[in-house]
């Protein structure tokens, strides 16, 4: 179990995300919006997808993370040479500081989950929905029986399970993908 979770942790979800961030087909001028980014794994391979784009990762910067901060994501994003295309803010994921239709692409890794009620969860998942532009792509991983529920609650998108490479030790704690196209 420790050898899966590290796997995952090290390894398995970066390769994971470099897939599934292919499968959205972006053009590489997209603004897009990482939800929960920590220390900006997601927020990082984004940008690599978007040579001419933007992304921004939000988070709350709780201690949940080792070293979880503004400060070492910016890093990060130096070290990958993708902080020209990199901003970061702080807010709460329930209640997103950005106007509507703001972004082409949202994104959030294993964070929304992390919320602590199931209708703060369900607030966040109609924020992702609010600032994204009419076309525009939503994509969550969060362990399975989650995605089933924002799916559910929004009446739409494709939920489809992420392999052993993000599995967090068990097929338990088995991660799926939810992907949503917002109506025109």
């Amino acid at each position: 179990m420790t050898g899966i979770y590290l796997h995952t942790t090290l390894r398995g979800k970066f390769r994971v995300w470099e897939r599934e961030l292919d499968r959205l087909g972006l053009r590489g001028d997209e603004q897009l919006l990482d939800m929960g980014c920590g220390r900006g794994a997601v927020l990082i391979a984004a940008a690599q997808h978007l040579p001419s784009g933007r992304a921004v990762g939000i988070d709350l910067w709780t201690v949940d993370q080792s070293g979880n901060s503004p400060q070492a994501t910016l890093a990060n994003a130096a070290k990958a040479g993708v902080a020209d295309r990199v901003e970061v803010r702080t807010g709460d994921l329930s209640s997103l500081p950005f106007a509507d239709q703001s972004f082409d692409v949202v994104t959030a890794a294993a964070a929304i989950h992390n919320l602590r009620s199931p209708g703060l969860r369900l607030r966040a998942v109609d924020e992702a929905m609010r600032v994204l532009r009419p076309g525009g792509q939503l994509l969550i991983a969060d362990p399975w029986p989650f995605n089933r529920r924002y799916a559910s609650h929004l009446g739409q998108g494709t939920v489809h399970r992420l392999g052993p490479s993000y599995w967090y030790g068990v097929p338990l704690l088995a991660v799926t993908s939810l992907h949503v196209t917002k109506a025109n």
